[in-house]
């Protein structure tokens, strides 16, 4: 009873500091222990050929409204619009941009390397091997149906139950602040039945893949970090995955949280390494093909052309699938709360990257038309 209202406490004091600010770049960097790569020595430098956008430079100049922060539009090999005005709060942070949900599909992304080290078999492997999940709806569970966000979890957790994507309904325990293992040994969790494999955009599950890799690959974690970004995106500066534990607690009992931070060319850096893989046929590149073909219909009552969490179809290994309007066009969505975007076409081989204190910009402008 005790763990359950210190779980409670500290996840009730973590909402009111996020929603106190309403600020994206708000959340307390320095307060959580970081998994960290170094950047690299040989980091890939872009090309720019610059335009100016009339659109891009209004929602930027009127950003106190819009909440822009930060635009990218990558093609042809080069970046062609780049606009950035930054907000004390990233100045602060010494340009270090939030990813919130963007950094389920970089897990997602690592998890795809993981596979291709051999540290986890393929996709379709049972997680039976993990006592972490025992006594919950999770054991047993195909790889893959957690990644397409369909474990069955409905009644439990997500946004089909609680229109959050992390809060414990009927709690306000929030499940990316706590280790994998206390909220799963949680009388929500112990016991639970798996329901039919329906699309259930949730914030735990992607923890469970992040923590799941960490568990496969060991004392490797960190080194397969290395070769993700460091070695294959060749990023200039560090980056960080969050801990799900506070730099107070000497424990150091907490796992893996989505949460990740860099600064925006190393965004843009990862989403052209996402894109060489796709293009270039290569191991995580044959990955990302699977995860598109075992794709769920996200089966909405209504599209909505504001971000491309609403405006896509389908979702497959975290990422967002199936642009209204752009069918049989492979391009890979990844979305975060406060209007955190990168879209990957990888078949016109153009990324559009966009970053935002709130979302109130003109998505569908901005974002949607120049991918389309």
């Amino acid at each position: 009873m005790k763990k359950y209202l210190f779980l409670i406490s500290l996840s009730f004091l973590f909402i009111l500091s996020a929603r106190a600010t309403h600020n994206t770049f708000e959340y307390d960097f320095f307060v959580w222990k970081k998994f960290e790569v170094e950047g690299s020595d040989q980091y890939y430098k872009f090309q720019s050929d610059l335009i100016e956008d009339k659109i891009v430079k209004k929602e930027l100049k009127n950003n106190k409204k819009t909440g822009l922060v930060s635009y990218l539009l990558y093609e042809n090999n080069q970046i062609i619009i780049d606009e950035f005005d930054p907000p004390i709060s990233v100045e602060r942070g010494n340009g270090y941009l939030t990813s919130n949900s963007v950094g389920k599909s970089l897990v997602s992304y690592v998890a795809g390397h993981a596979i291709c080290e051999g540290y986890i078999e393929s996709v379709d492997v049972i997680l039976d091997d993990w006592s972490v999940l025992d006594n919950t709806l999770y054991k047993g569970q195909r790889f893959v149906d957690l990644l397409n966000m369909s474990a069955g979890d409905q009644n439990y957790i997500g946004q089909n139950k609680n229109r959050t994507d992390n809060l414990i309904p009927g709690t306000k325990i929030n499940v990316n602040v706590f280790p994998i293992r206390d909220i799963l040994t949680m009388n929500n969790f112990q016991g639970s039945k798996k329901s039919r494999n329906v699309y259930n955009y949730n914030a735990l599950v992607t923890n469970i893949i992040m923590n799941y890799v960490i568990f496969k690959s060991g004392d490797n974690f960190e080194n397969l970090l290395h070769k993700v970004f460091n070695q294959k995106a060749k990023i200039k500066d560090k980056v960080y995955f969050h801990k799900s534990e506070r730099r107070s607690d000497p424990s150091n009992s907490g796992g893996g949280w989505y949460q990740f931070h860099a600064k925006r060319y190393d965004y843009l850096r990862i989403a052209k390494a996402i894109m060489d893989d796709w293009n270039n046929d290569t191991c995580v590149g044959k990955y990302l093909k699977t995860i598109n073909e075992k794709r769920v219909n996200k089966k909405f009552k209504e599209y909505k052309p504001k971000l491309v969490e609403g405006y896509s179809k389908s979702y497959g290994g975290q990422f967002h699938l199936n642009l209204v309007g752009m069918k049989k066009r492979n391009i890979f969505g990844l979305g975060g709360f406060g209007g955190q975007q990168i879209l990957i076409d990888m078949d016109q081989k153009k990324i559009v990257q966009v970053h935002a204190e709130h979302f109130h910009y003109n998505w569908k402008k901005i974002v949607y038309n120049k991918i389309k």
